[in-house]
C-alpha cells in the first residue's frame, strides 16, 4: 500500500445557487481543485452524491461530469452512502491511490438540493433512514435527532443551552469563511427562541438545505513531494464503520457506535490517539449529532460533549477546534459535498491557508462524516509532512 497525500482542493461558495446546474457547480470545484494541484491529467474520479435522481432527476453521474469537466474516457465512479458519500468518496479515491492503480485522482462531492419544494427535499433525505420502520410511520430526522437529544438530557443533563451553544460557535467560525452558506453570528437566545422544528430541536438547530461541491486531488506521497509547491497533508488514517440504520434497533441512543468503531480504525492505523489531533471537522446535521459524535470521538467523555461545549473546549483557541470552517450547520449542507469540503477545511488549516480561523500551530487533523442518524460513518486522520 502506498501512502497518500492531498496536493490540490477546490470548492464554491455554497447557498442557493438557483442560476447554476449540477454540473456547473461539480466542474467549478473540480477545475479549482485541478488548478490548485497544476496537475494537467487525473487518471479516474470519485463522485459523492446521495440523491440526484430525487433532486434534479440526473442519475449516471459518472458519464455526465467526466463529460461535463471535459475528462472523458478516464473511469469515474459514483459513491452513496447517503450523508456520507463525499467521505465514503473520499475514502474510494485513497484506496485506489493507496493500491498503485492510479496515480492522480479526483474526488468530488455534489448535491443541488434547492431545484425541489421542502417537501420534496424532505422526502429525498428520508430515503437515508429506515423506510418501513420509522419513514412510513411519519418520522423525519429531525425527529429522530431530537429522540438522541432527549435521550442523552435526560441521561447526562445536557441542556437546551448547550445544544445552542454548538450552533453559535459554528456560526461564529463560520463568519470568517467567505464561502459559507450562513455566515452570520448568532446568539444561544436567538436559538432557543427559534422556530420549533421537532422538540427540543428548533430551526437554529438544524443544518440547511444547500446547493455547493467540493473537490480534491490525491496523489502517492513520493509523487506529491515532488510535484506539489504548497505543504503536502498526508491521509494516515482511515476508517469506516456502519449501524443499524433504525434507531430502536440501537441499544443507547446517545451513542453513535458506527462514529466509534471507524474512529477506532482511524486512530489505530494513524498511530493517533484523540489527544494528539489539533482540529476536527465533523458532522453537526444537528446540534445534538456534534455534542454525540465529540464523545465517540474521544474529545469529551460519555456524557460531557454538552459542558465541553459550554466552556469553549471546541471553539477557536479552546483545547480542540471543531469545526472551523462554520460545520453543516453555518457553511451549508450539500448532502453529497460535505465529507469532501471537511477534509478541505482541515487540508487548509494544515497548510496554513485558513485566514482569520487559522488554528495555530495545526499538524493533525480530523475529519468525521456520517449518514443517517449514524447508520454509517467515515473517519478521516490527515498530517502535513
Amino acid at each position: 500500500m502506498r501512502d497518500v497525500a492531498i496536493i490540490g482542493v477546490g470548492m464554491n461558495k455554497w447557498g442557493e445557487l438557483w442560476e447554476s446546474s449540477l454540473r456547473d457547480i461539480f466542474t467549478e470545484a473540480a477545475l479549482l481543485a485541478i488548478e490548485d494541484a497544476e496537475v494537467d491529467h487525473i487518471d479516474s474520479m470519485y463522485i459523492g452524491c446521495m440523491s440526484s435522481g430525487l433532486f434534479v432527476g440526473q442519475e449516471h453521474l459518472s458519464s455526465l461530469l467526466t463529460d461535463y469537466l471535459g475528462m472523458g474516457p478516464i473511469p469515474a465512479t459514483r459513491v452513496e452512502s447517503a450523508c456520507s458519500s463525499g467521505g465514503l468518496a473520499l475514502r474510494t479515491g485513497l484506496i485506489d491511490v493507496a493500491s498503485g492503480m492510479n496515480d492522480i485522482v479526483l474526488v468530488g462531492g455534489v448535491e443541488k438540493m434547492t431545484d425541489v419544494s421542502v417537501h420534496g427535499a424532505t422526502f429525498a433525505l428520508s430515503t437515508a433512514a429506515d423506510q418501513e420502520y420509522e419513514v412510513y410511520h411519519g418520522v423525519t430526522f429531525p425527529g429522530l435527532y431530537a429522540l438522541m437529544a432527549r435521550a442523552h438530557m435526560h441521561r447526562y443533563g445536557t441542556t437546551r443551552k448547550q445544544l445552542a451553544q454548538v450552533a453559535v460557535k459554528n456560526h461564529y467560525h463560520g463568519s470568517m469563511n467567505p464561502l459559507a452558506q450562513y455566515p452570520q453570528k448568532i446568539t444561544a437566545e436567538e436559538v432557543i427562541e427559534s422556530v420549533m422544528v421537532a422538540d427540543p430541536l428548533r430551526i437554529l438547530d438544524c443544518s440547511p438545505i444547500t446547493d455547493g461541491a467540493a473537490a480534491v486531488i490525491l496523489a502517492p506521497l513520493d509523487l506529491a513531494k515532488k510535484i506539489s509547491k504548497k505543504p503536502v497533508v498526508k491521509i494516515i488514517g482511515s476508517g469506516h464503520a456502519t449501524d443499524t440504520i433504525a434507531l430502536h434497533s440501537r441499544k443507547d441512543l446517545t451513542e453513535i457506535k458506527s462514529t466509534e468503531r471507524a474512529a477506532k480504525i482511524a486512530y489505530e492505523m494513524a498511530s493517533k490517539s484523540p489527544e494528539e489531533i489539533h482540529l476536527a471537522e465533523v458532522h453537526d446535521c444537528f446540534t445534538i449529532a456534534e455534542i454525540c459524535v465529540i464523545e465517540a470521538l474521544g474529545f469529551a467523555e460519555k456524557g460531557k460533549g454538552g459542558p465541553a461545549t459550554e466552556h469553549g473546549m471546541t471553539t477557536l483557541g479552546g483545547k480542540i477546534p471543531v469545526n472551523t470552517s462554520g460545520g453543516l450547520k453555518s457553511k451549508g449542507h450539500p448532502v453529497g459535498a460535505t465529507g469532501v469540503a471537511q477534509a478541505i477545511e482541515i487540508t487548509k488549516q494544515l497548510r496554513g491557508e485558513a485566514g482569520e480561523r487559522q488554528v495555530k500551530n495545526a499538524k493533525v487533523g480530523l475529519t468525521q462524516n456520517m449518514g443517517g442518524s449514524g447508520g454509517s460513518s467515515i473517519v478521516h486522520i490527515m498530517e502535513v509532512v
